[in-house]
């Protein structure tokens, strides 16, 4: 049987991959991936690690650690703070899953003898007219497949998601019965490998204060903000309103350093159609035609239509550039691929 190196990452959903893979026979080793942890940041990398190697010591599986420290600051905190900086709204994860789990950690584990990687991701991989494809996962509201968008057919063939098949409530279950030790964890939340973080808070440790004017759409002067990098489209302020109300941000204008607001989350002036870039589809053709997409996490599906790299919606959108439109078939259960909004 292959051997495969589990990505253990202390939680539940990986152990209980570790354990099934076991049980079917593949020789299976437990590999904890070290990510960066400022010293600014409550990180939980040491109980994490922890957690794994008592997994890995109950299921009676080698265990290893990688230090990708290096390759998570490099590719992935550089990246989104980079991104920022130029006013957009990169996804961390969809980077941290690009980057680390299906490329750093693939290249030290096939170093050591992988002829697989698993992660506990809540997504399924199928095979149709001999090429892989990407289908959610069984339990929708775990679904992880819109942070999956950048995987390709050469990541997919060595690569298992064990956990993609079940609802939470039977991993749980399987970790119960086989008496794994963080059987009860709760699920980890945040930013991959950072967990919880102040995101306004963390980007002025790299990015300058720099105080602007908040304006309404009519161009009045309504308040200030401390730099138009630290809010995203759609986000919800008060920005000093006299009157209380719920302001969201329309828009940003970098060369005055202008944040622009509305009652509306959409505002006066949504758009219909985007420019992408970035584009990546699971079976390597190009993303042409009608689907239905998102982009972002967990919202409904919406009517997508795209051509020449650019998208357009049936109804007007509010979308911030550096987002990911992660698109799927007409029934929304196979995951095509995605680009990132211009």
């Amino acid at each position: 049987m292959d051997t495969v190196f589990v990505g253990l990452s202390g939680g539940v959903d990986s152990a209980v991959s570790a354990y099934l893979l076991k049980k079917q026979g593949y020789k299976v080793v437990g590999a904890f991936i070290k990510g960066w942890e400022p010293d600014f940041l409550p990180c939980t990398g040491v109980r994490d690690r922890l957690e794994a190697m008592r997994v890995a010591a109950h299921l009676g599986i080698p265990f290893v650690t990688y230090d990708l420290s290096e390759e998570y600051k490099r590719g992935v905190v550089d990246y989104f703070v980079s991104e920022y900086k130029l006013g957009r709204t990169p996804n961390p994860d969809v980077m941290c899953n690009r980057v680390i789990k299906f490329g750093a950690f693939w290249e030290k584990a096939k170093a050591d003898g992988a002829d697989m990687i698993a992660t506990g991701h809540y997504a399924q991989k199928k095979m149709a007219d001999g090429s892989f494809q990407m289908a959610v996962s069984e339990d929708m509201e775990k679904d992880q497949t819109y942070f999956l968008w950048t995987l390709t057919q050469e990541d997919l063939s060595h690569s298992f998601f064990p956990v993609g098949g079940l609802e939470k409530s039977e991993v749980r279950r399987l970790a119960l019965e086989a008496n794994l030790p963080n059987a009860s964890r709760a699920d980890s939340q945040g930013l991959c490998f950072l967990g919880h973080v102040d995101m306004h808070a963390f980007l002025k440790r790299y990015l300058p204060t720099e105080i602007g004017v908040v304006r309404d759409e009519n161009g009045k002067s309504i308040g200030s903000h401390d730099g138009i990098w630290f809010y995203t489209l759609g986000q919800r302020h008060g920005f000093g309103s006299l009157g209380g109300e719920r302001l969201y941000v329309v828009a940003k204008d970098r060369t005055k350093n202008e944040l622009i607001v509305s009652t509306s989350p959409l505002g006066e002036n949504a758009e219909k159609s985007f420019a992408l870039t970035n584009e990546s589809s699971v079976n390597g053709s190009p993303l042409v035609g009608k689907y239905l997409g998102r982009y972002r996490y967990r919202q409904t599906l919406l009517p997508v239509e795209i051509h020449d790299g650019q998208a357009s919606f049936d109804t007007a959108q509010r979308i911030a550039s550096g987002q990911s439109l992660v698109v799927y078939d007409e029934r929304g259960e196979i995951m095509h691929g995605g680009a990132i909004i211009e």
